[in-house]
């Protein structure tokens, strides 16, 4: 018996694994997180199988339920969105599995924000602007930032930031970045990525959150900071340059 930990991605059914599809098709017991995980996305498991919405389940009942399953020797696909590597809520699960010796392991996903990046048909590295990718969130209600993490700290890099579990925050976001990028700095909210109601409203620090009120917009939304997002005479990619040989494009001979 095993628990399977499976990256649904961020919504989209054709955005699941081969391996993820597999898992869900096989498995007797499958528990997902219905809130952030469409029921399309578990609608291949297999007829008969015990499928839980552990939305409203507290981890104690969760964890009941995959001890039963162990006890009845049954697999368990437990499904999250996104990627489980990132604010996936799995580590608490896994500790508890291992003190109970039950088997694990763990199938990665489509993370949102790289979904979120092909529908704004964006590249969040552009030469010379932004090399480096920031995935952070923001200390609200929920399990505070360590100390060093605040958005000050990591905005001095000026890199692109994709700031999670946020977009009821916009007003500290910009409180701490305005000074760092600029009060004209591109923002673009992603709304429920993979989703049939996507959306990408696009805006500056300065300008944002009234764009997002207007929407009524207060969850499930991915917040992205960047001059990436203008447009850019950036130099192209030393990849493909003629003049920079590499292993396997030598300098042509002359």
């Amino acid at each position: 018996m095993t628990v399977h930990f499976i990256g649904a991605g961020p919504g989209d059914p054709e955005l699941l694994t081969l391996k993820a599809q597999r898992l869900i098709g096989s498995c007797p017991v499958c528990l997902y997180a219905g809130s952030l995980v469409p029921a399309e996305v578990v609608a291949g498991a297999p007829e008969g199988a015990r499928v839980i919405d552990t939305a409203p389940l507290a981890l104690d009942e969760i964890i009941d339920e995959i001890e039963a399953a162990h006890a009845r020797g049954e697999d368990v696909a437990r499904v999250h969105s996104g990627d489980p590597s990132l604010y996936g809520a799995i580590a608490e699960q896994v500790r508890r599995l291992r003190a109970l010796g039950i088997p694990y392991d763990i199938t990665p996903g489509v993370p949102a924000y790289c979904a979120a990046a092909a529908g704004m048909g964006q590249e969040l590295t552009v030469p010379e602007v932004a090399q480096s990718v920031i995935l952070t969130r923001t200390s609200m209600k929920s399990t505070g930032m360590p100390e060093g993490e605040d958005l000050a700290t990591l905005g001095a890099s000026r890199a692109t930031l994709a700031i999670h579990l946020s977009v009821r925050n916009l007003l500290e976001i910009e409180r701490q970045l305005s000074p760092i990028y600029g009060p004209d700095c591109p923002v673009i909210v992603a709304y429920r990525v993979g989703w049939p109601d996507e959306m990408y409203i696009r805006g500056t620090l300065s300008d944002i959150r009234n764009k997002v009120r207007a929407e009524k917009l207060t969850r499930t939304a991915l917040v992205f900071v960047g001059r990436v997002f203008e447009d850019h005479d950036f130099p192209d990619s030393a990849l493909y340059d003629p003049e920079i040989p590499h292993v396997l494009r030598p300098r042509p001979k002359r």
